[in-house]
């Protein structure tokens, strides 16, 4: 089985260590830069969890344009597409839990990936992703049901690629310590113009008109 082949059977890959080590301090620091609290969004922000408004600080663009993500993105989303907003999320100590769910894609199925670039070591201890392989091609499942659920561990500089489809959710920050990450969203780009009307919701403030081909990328 290839690796892209497992890809589209797991609807995700853990890119470890994608991130160059010496970015990681200027990669903390953006995120610090940007922290805002839950009432300066346009709309509200969870109050368990410490976001970051930092789309358009350039190492955090250059974590989002790594050639093995863009490849993995690429290969779920099979044909043109962009990246079409930037965040970041830190749960606080004993915040952060999200029942399992999926997201929405915009215009079809597989039309929308993500990216969880992380800038602090994760795992149960401070909350890290948990995720149900294979379940973006399951049409019904139990969304309370968490026996088939993986929790995911590791180190700083891993990138998480998965299509929203497949069903996940960020675990209780029981100890307290950071957690520091970027999620980022990539769409094909028939979705430009709909994704537009809901920017200044979102607080995108970067330049999303760049385009990326799937062939120009090739998986590690």
């Amino acid at each position: 089985m290839t690796l892209r082949d497992q890809l589209h059977r797991d609807g995700y890959i853990l890119l470890r260590q994608a991130i160059p080590a010496d970015w990681l301090d200027a990669l903390r620091d953006a995120f610090d830069a940007g922290s805002r609290p839950s009432h300066e969004w346009p709309l509200p922000r969870r109050a368990d969890w410490l976001h970051s408004l930092l789309d358009t600080d350039p190492t955090i663009q250059a974590v989002c344009r790594l050639p093995a993500v863009l490849a993995a993105v690429g290969a779920l989303i099979g044909e043109r597409f962009f990246l079409s907003q930037v965040e970041g999320r830190d749960p606080l100590p004993g915040g952060g839990y999200q029942r399992l769910h999926r997201d929405m894609w915009v215009e079809r199925p597989g039309d929308s990936i993500a990216a969880m670039a992380y800038f602090d070591d994760y795992g149960p201890e401070n909350g890290a992703t948990r995720l149900i392989p294979g379940s973006h091609r399951i049409e019904a499942i139990d969304l309370d049901d968490e026996t088939p659920a993986i929790q995911l561990s590791g180190h700083a500089g891993d990138v998480l690629v998965f299509d929203v489809d497949l069903v996940h959710g960020a675990s209780l920050n029981p100890s307290g310590a950071r957690r520091r990450s970027i999620l980022a969203g990539y769409s094909a780009e028939r979705t430009y113009a709909s994704l537009q009307q809901t920017e200044h919701l979102r607080n995108v403030r970067m330049d999303t008109r760049e385009r990326f081909e799937p062939a120009d990328f090739t998986l590690p």
